[in-house]
């Protein structure tokens, strides 16, 4: 049988990488601080307060988050849809993993409110079911933002997200709490 030029060289570049292929280390696998994206995986419904300062309330909007463990359970993706006012849809993606040199979470966040990329940085605290994270952010004009959000996992079921402004003096304002609740 004939081989080709080109599956001649293939063959020959995997013998040759056989040896240093060999002498690479092994894949990370999950540790203690993954166990976290396990209770978090699922769809869930979610209802959304959005507040600001000096602004009228509005009624509570619904939507969906889908968490996905991936990446061997070194990762949580998370997609989210919901109609924040009527007509107004938004969505939301994200990829949250744990930096062993940092010892904290670790994620990225883009939605269809802001032009960039947020990154955040937070801890796990395993007494209380609680993660407080810290994100710098695009706002809707591109205007760097930090944010802060405490989410409190209720119970199997049932998670409590809050998030509040972080102002240029340090102070907190509540923004947004989305109650969660699993799908079954």
């Amino acid at each position: 049988m004939r081989m080709s030029w080109c599956t001649t060289a293939f063959v020959l570049v995997c013998a040759a990488a056989a040896p240093a292929l060999a002498q690479m280390p092994s894949p990370p696998t999950p540790g203690p601080e993954h166990a976290v994206f396990k209770a978090e995986e699922g769809t869930w419904d979610a209802s959304i307060e959005m507040t600001a300062p000096g602004a009228p309330s509005m009624p509570p909007a619904k939507g969906t988050q889908v968490d996905t463990v991936g990446c061997g359970g070194l990762c949580l993706t998370t997609e989210v849809k919901a109609e924040l006012m009527p007509g107004m849809p938004f969505e939301g993606r994200g990829l949250t993993t744990y930096d062993p040199a940092k010892k904290k979470y670790v994620g990225s966040w883009s939605d269809s409110m802001a032009p960039g990329m947020s990154l955040s940085e937070g801890t796990y605290d395993a007494a209380s079911h609680t993660s407080t994270s810290w994100m710098e952010s695009p706002d809707m004009t591109g205007k760097m933002t930090k944010t802060k959000s405490i989410v409190e996992q209720v119970d199997a079921d049932h998670k409590v997200m809050t998030m509040f402004m972080v102002g240029a003096d340090g102070k907190e304002t509540p923004t947004m709490k989305i109650s969660y609740t699993r799908k079954k």
